[in-house]
């Protein structure tokens, strides 16, 4: 596209679906690697994945002919599918329906970044509950409880 120019970092956080979902210290890396691969899959840039046990973050520079949602959707497809191919769970890997999304500028963005890789740093002091619910009032979004993600603690 001729006189095209973006600089979108959007901030996705979504949630392991089920108690046996919980993801494993153990491939944690490895899955963090293959989400960043299904980002540049749909043309995006990927800046940091990061997470813990019940929840991901991955942070990226969106491409401007595709959807937020869209690239969600392929990297929670594709990740499902992957975590289930590999057997690294009992039973069915799922992700619970729906995401936060947040954008930032580009000064912002080692911020993010270093708030991304320092997860299991952060999770020792709280959950991922009070996580979510302060990302989502520091960014001004309205919410009713009962859309909510279902949270482990």
């Amino acid at each position: 596209m001729a006189n095209t120019y973006t600089q979108m970092n959007i901030h996705a956080v979504f949630s392991v679906k089920g108690r046996s979902n919980f993801i494993s210290e153990k491939w944690r890396d490895e899955l963090f690697r293959y989400m960043a691969g299904t980002l540049k899959e749909t043309k995006n840039y990927s800046l940091a994945v990061g997470g813990y046990k019940d929840h991901i973050h991955i942070f990226f520079e969106l491409h401007p002919t595709i959807s937020v949602s869209d690239v969600l959707k392929n990297a929670k497809a594709k990740s499902s599918k992957w975590i289930n191919e590999k057997g690294f769970v009992a039973g069915k890997f799922e992700w619970q329906a729906g995401y936060g999304a947040f954008s930032y500028s580009r000064s912002q963005r080692n911020r993010v970044i270093q708030y991304i890789m320092k997860q299991e740093e952060h999770h020792r002091k709280g959950s991922f509950k009070d996580e979510y619910l302060t990302l989502l009032r520091r960014n001004e979004i309205k919410y009713e409880d009962a859309y909510l993600f279902e949270f482990y603690e």
